[in-house]
């Protein structure tokens, strides 16, 4: 009796940890939700932080559960997970998240989190369990979803620079303001129906391995869907302040009408890659589309270093995120 109540307090440890990881995802993100918005001067901060905590929630209403499906069953086999390997993963994604977030570097915490399952994984039995195919979309949309945001977000500027071309720039400039609420609302949509589903998916992967779920079993329990959308949207809320001011402004200067085209292309792209069952980065995703923007204006507007640091980033994400979840993996064996 005592070893299953301490197996079962594990299980609940490490739901809370997930739930934790949601919340600093909702929080570290947060910048990419609301940093065009607040930038061009659209809403406040504190108006900004609830209005993207709000859709991030009701996605719970829009978006299937293919990337959850995708982080659950699609990266590792799940007979090999067990509460170690959960726990490496968890520790491993936090980790990358608290260095990032105090150095303002936007990471992905998507990919930290894969990082950690692959880390964690072949720390216990190697290579053979991984998915390739699963984590080779993954790698593969480190590159396309910038690469989408780009398209979008300087396609949309080229589209509206051409339909607005005789109009005043103050009338402009009052109708983009209005539209902003759009785009961020839909922005904000994709982030939380795409990011609130990978804490799904470790929490699924979790309860397969604990046995409180069946492999037959389509779709994770209802508590699980609702505390996950619940805590990206408080980890939205409290916002992530340090990573506003580079997606805001150190990449490029936006006005109203480059933040909608920003903000509509990454919503785009990653409203594309929910329905695909992709878990992708929205930092990667939004800066993508902020470049794209930029760069319509003229390749000198886009500073370049400072994207070439987010990247640097990116490509590090993975093998650091994996590189300690190993540690926390054996740790974890000798913790209990």
């Amino acid at each position: 009796m005592e070893t299953v109540q301490a197996a079962l307090w594990v299980v609940i440890l490490l739901v809370a940890m997930a739930l934790v990881f949601d919340f600093m995802n909702g929080f570290h993100d947060a910048a990419n939700s609301i940093a065009t918005v607040v930038s061009t001067g659209v809403l406040k901060p504190t108006q900004a932080v609830v209005f993207a905590a709000f859709f991030n929630f009701i996605a719970i209403f829009v978006f299937h559960l293919s990337v959850a499906a995708t982080v659950g069953k699609g990266i590792v086999t799940p007979d090999i997970v067990d509460t170690h390997v959960v726990f490496g993963a968890l520790a491993g994604a936090i980790a990358w998240n608290l260095i990032t977030w105090y150095y303002g570097i936007p990471s992905s915490s998507s990919h930290a989190l894969i990082g950690g399952i692959v880390g964690a994984v072949v720390a216990k039995a190697g290579t053979a369990p991984l998915v390739a195919s699963g984590i080779l979309k993954v790698v593969a949309f480190i590159f396309i979803s910038p690469m989408l945001g780009f398209l979008f977000g300087s396609l949309l500027m080229v589209i509206v620079a051409w339909m607005f071309r005789r109009s005043r720039p103050s009338k402009v400039d009052k109708w983009f303001r209005r539209l902003q609420l759009v785009s961020a609302g839909a922005y904000s949509l994709g982030h939380g129906g795409n990011d609130a589903q990978k804490t799904i998916g470790i929490v699924w992967l979790l309860l397969l391995a604990t046995g409180y779920m069946s492999s037959s079993d389509t779709s994770p329990p209802l508590w699980v869907i609702v505390s996950c959308y619940a805590a990206i949207g408080m980890g939205t809320m409290f916002g992530g302040w340090r990573i506003v001011k580079t997606m805001g402004q150190k990449i490029t200067k936006l006005k109203p009408v480059g933040g909608f085209c920003a903000e509509t292309g990454g919503a785009i792209t990653l409203f594309t890659a929910t329905m695909l069952g992709v878990p992708v980065s929205t930092t990667h995703t939004i800066t993508g589309a902020i470049v794209g923007v930029g760069s319509t204006q003229r390749m000198s507007a886009v500073r370049w270093g400072v994207a070439g640091n987010i990247v640097w980033a990116w490509i590090l994400t993975i093998p650091a995120s994996a590189f300690v979840a190993a540690i926390a993996y054996w740790v974890s064996l000798q913790l209990y």
